[in-house]
């Protein structure tokens, strides 16, 4: 089984986490330094990666349909731990959640999800280890515009180059460039209720 951990850009109150949106969504989010509904449904599920690469192999570099904006948030990190606080995973692990239903009954009533997808390298191959997605719905969607984010930056032109350095094979250029993500800690509690690996790679 490949290892779970978190990886991410982070200081001792915040961490960055990354989002793809088009134009509508983007700019406001960007000017009002939170997401802004309408444009932004909060009513919807809404996925964020502290992976950068992950979000980079997901946009395809910013070229796909309504992920042309790359967002790099930053939140509290006590509101990033709530979230991992009050999930449950996105698919059905018996070791951990017991019966079928159990799960199900669970999955309807907690606000947060966990994924976890093989980690991406510069060349988004997948990587022998998995990085976190983190599905936020109801009062944690309420809770991520309203209390978490403390600043959101569009970084989609320095995403272009990075792809541009690479597609010139500038590799260390390119790699020099990317996001300095490190090990984040959490609680022993938390790493078993979202089934994370205990330790660094």
């Amino acid at each position: 089984m490949s290892k779970r951990v978190i990886r991410a850009l982070y200081d001792d109150n915040t961490i960055t986490v990354y989002q793809a949106y088009n134009n509508i969504i983007a700019a406001p989010a960007v000017k009002q330094k939170t997401f802004v509904s309408p444009p932004f449904k909060i009513e919807r599920m809404t996925w964020i990666k502290p992976s950068f690469l992950w979000m980079m192999y997901r946009s395809g570099w910013a070229t796909k349909e309504n992920q042309e904006c790359i967002l790099a948030i930053k939140l509290k990190r006590e509101g990033f731990e709530w979230a991992l606080n009050n999930a449950v995973l996105a698919h059905h692990d018996h070791t951990l959640h017991g019966d079928f239903k159990t799960w199900q009954k669970a999955l309807k009533i907690t606000p947060v999800r966990i994924q976890w997808d093989p980690e991406k390298d510069l060349f988004l191959q997948p990587l022998p280890y998995r990085s976190i997605q983190i599905g936020l719905s109801g009062i944690a969607v309420e809770k991520y515009i309203n209390d978490w984010i403390t600043d959101i930056e569009d970084i989609t032109p320095s995403c272009q180059h990075i792809h541009q350095l690479l597609l010139s094979k500038n590799i260390d250029e390119a790699n020099a460039l990317l996001p300095a993500e490190k090990f984040y800690p959490i609680p022993d509690q938390i790493a078993k209720n979202i089934d994370a690996t205990s330790g660094t790679l």
